[in-house]
């Protein structure tokens, strides 16, 4: 063929992170710290009410809006953790988080419009920005200030043409849990220009100071914040393809339209299983959480005794984002240098953005003897 029939705007590199089969298939004593992805699976009870469902006829298209009963079981979950009413028709089931935010990016960006993002961020966030027509911009956190975020920088990089601010919390890749202090910051700046806020809210029960706090519970939050939810982490269902977006009626019937091109509905054997998660919500946490909790305490101190790392503990989720400054080696020269040399397959910091880079992510997705064997290895290397 003559012509490039892929549209120009997917014709540039990737859009982030990505399962490294080849490093995989390279090393047979390979410790993956690599993806996010949670090494538990979903717990039996889980699973067998979702079979259940599935005999009973849980096997057709539900409602785009969402299983009833699942919306039913968020309501009720929001009402019980966190003292706020949320009323049904501020409740749309998504097929994950991911695709939720693409959804809010694609209901509230005209072409041009400005997103603030706080770097290091998820990877995808740039990209569902920009697939939606609008302009990422990048205001930054540093090691150094324990990633605080800074309304003087957030402030300066307010236009006219600013319509939100994504904000994870707990944060993918530092580990960041950010307090109510900050919260009441962004909310002041939030309603001083008039602006959105998107809280990726995904790794809310891996706090390990303190308890979560959603954003939208603020005064005067609930109207100006798009919230998104996932059973993925917080629930050991990372394949199941579920989460949820709370906000306004207004923005969610935008969504739930966009959503009808795309997938129509999410998968409701999933939806089904997404109840029982949430009955079961707290034991999970006792039972799978406290592992995660455990392993990064554990990691934390190991990297702290490398000399050529340097590392802000984490507060939340189950990532950890060294700094590699004392090796002279950039974050991808380091990479794979780790895995070359060590046989331990990590993540770069720079897809995380300006301030990702020279550091990189590790996912405590293994258990403690594979850290230990990873840790092991890393305190042999020198540079």
């Amino acid at each position: 063929m003559k012509r490039n029939f892929i549209a120009k705007r997917f014709q540039s590199a990737g859009t982030g992170l990505t399962l490294d089969t080849a490093a995989l298939a390279k090393y047979k004593d390979i410790v993956d710290l690599s993806i996010g992805d949670t090494d538990f699976t979903t717990d039996e009870a889980i699973i067998n009410a979702a079979f259940r469902d599935a005999k009973a006829g849980h096997t057709h298209y539900g409602d785009p809006k969402g299983d009833p009963e699942l919306i039913s079981a968020v309501c009720k979950a929001w009402e019980e953790d966190f003292d706020q009413s949320l009323p049904r028709d501020h409740v749309l089931v998504s097929a994950s988080s991911c695709l939720g935010m693409s959804l809010a990016m694609f209901a509230i960006l005209d072409p041009g419009d400005e997103v603030i993002v706080f770097s290091p961020y998820f990877a995808l966030y740039r990209a569902q920005i920009e697939l939606a027509g609008g302009v990422c911009v990048d205001v930054p956190t540093y090691a150094e200030e324990d990633y605080a975020i800074s309304e003087e920088r957030l402030r300066a990089a307010i236009t006219p043409r600013t319509k939100a601010i994504i904000f994870n919390n707990p944060t993918n890749p530092t580990g960041m849990g950010y307090d109510l202090s900050t919260m009441e910051m962004l909310a002041r700046v939030a309603k001083e220009y008039d602006l959105l806020i998107a809280a990726d809210e995904i790794y809310t029960t891996y706090i390990y100071e303190g308890d979560f706090r959603p954003i939208r519970t603020l005064p005067g939050m609930a109207e100006r914040t798009i919230t998104l939810n996932s059973f993925s982490k917080n629930f050991l269902m990372t394949g199941w393809r579920v989460g949820v977006i709370i906000a306004e009626p207004e923005f969610l019937d935008v969504m739930n339209r966009i959503n009808g091109s795309l997938v129509y509905s999410a998968p409701s054997i999933s939806q089904r299983a997404g109840i029982q998660a949430l009955e079961m919500r707290k034991e999970i946490r006792e039972k799978y959480v406290t592992a995660y909790r455990d392993r990064i305490f554990y990691s934390a101190d190991r990297i702290e005794k490398i000399p050529y790392l340097s590392l802000v503990r984490p507060k939340g989720t189950f990532y950890l984002f060294p700094g590699v400054e004392k090796t002279g080696l950039d974050d991808k020269q380091f990479c794979k240098e780790l895995l070359e040399r060590a046989h331990v397959l990590v993540s770069a910091g720079s897809p995380f953005g300006k301030t990702g880079a020279n550091h990189f992510r590790i996912a405590c997705t293994v258990g403690i003897d594979q850290l230990k064997q990873a840790f092991d290895r890393m305190e042999k290397l020198e540079f």
